[in-house]
């Protein structure tokens, strides 16, 4: 029977898509690692107290770009190229949503309407990275090589997606709440697209790796695109929606350690 499941532990069986998967995942973390780490030395001089925050945001991403490379290094594999058509973060870049890296870049303060972009574009994407791992743990949480790493990753996403409805509530209580509606709504309709998008790339590579036959390749497919079709139709609504999270000031102190692999 195929299953999210099934197609996963077959990835994660083969040496060469589990270090394509791995990869993957680990230039999109260590992007987003950059990305924080930016964004935390550039806030305005407002929202200072909200720099240790996002450090932690921008740490929390290192370490999962260390954990997927470890689970390389566990395996005796070595990263392999992204392909350009698989680099989410990127491509969400490209097509203007969240902070552009040219404007990262260059040492000029952020405005407050930037964080409200940043936090934002974070909220759309953290709610896809929750789900996403929400998935993993619930199929492979007691899996002894990957179990932990899921976990651990599990759980700081799911801290991430809390700081961002936190944090986008007090802006909005602020007088940003238009804004912040308006931006919430641009970045879900343009990541719903990009997903479908690097989610077809990267199966049509895993079945290339693979040697899925003609068939089980249009089904994955047609799952990837029914998806899309329910995100478009009113499932990215999900996405934008705020409530303060059980999890209150979930980034508030230091990241915790990435677990050792053997």
């Amino acid at each position: 029977m195929l299953s999210a499941k099934s197609v996963f532990q077959e990835i994660l069986a083969n040496d060469e898509s589990f270090a394509l998967f791995c990869s993957i995942a680990a230039s999109g973390e260590s992007q987003g690692g950059w990305e924080n780490a930016r964004i935390a030395a550039l806030v305005p001089d407002s929202e200072r107290e909200l720099a240790p925050k996002i450090t932690r945001h921008g740490a929390d991403e290192d370490k999962h770009g260390r954990i997927f490379n470890a689970l390389m290094k566990k395996r005796g594999l070595d990263p392999v190229p992204v392909p350009p058509e698989t680099d989410y973060t990127m491509l969400l870049e490209k097509n203007g949503i969240g902070l552009a890296h040219e404007h990262l870049k260059r040492d000029q303060r952020l405005t407050v309407q930037d964080i409200v972009t940043y936090l934002s574009h974070s909220r759309v994407t953290e709610q896809r990275a929750s789900e996403q791992m929400q998935l993993l743990r619930k199929h492979f949480a007691d899996d002894p090589d990957i179990g932990r790493a899921v976990k651990q990753i599990s759980n700081d996403e799911d801290n991430h997606l809390a700081y961002c409805h936190e944090e986008l509530l007090r802006f909005a209580r602020a007088g940003h709440g238009r804004a912040i509606q308006r931006t919430l709504r641009a970045c879900a309709l343009a990541e719903i697209r990009i997903y479908r998008d690097v989610s077809l790339a990267v199966m049509a590579n895993m079945g290339r790796i693979l040697g899925w036959s003609r068939a089980k390749a249009a089904v994955l497919a047609a799952g990837i695109h029914a998806m899309y079709a329910y995100e478009r139709l009113g499932g990215w609504r999900r996405m934008v929606s705020l409530k303060m999270p059980e999890r209150r000031d979930a980034l508030g102190g230091p990241a915790s350690a990435a677990p050792e692999f053997a």
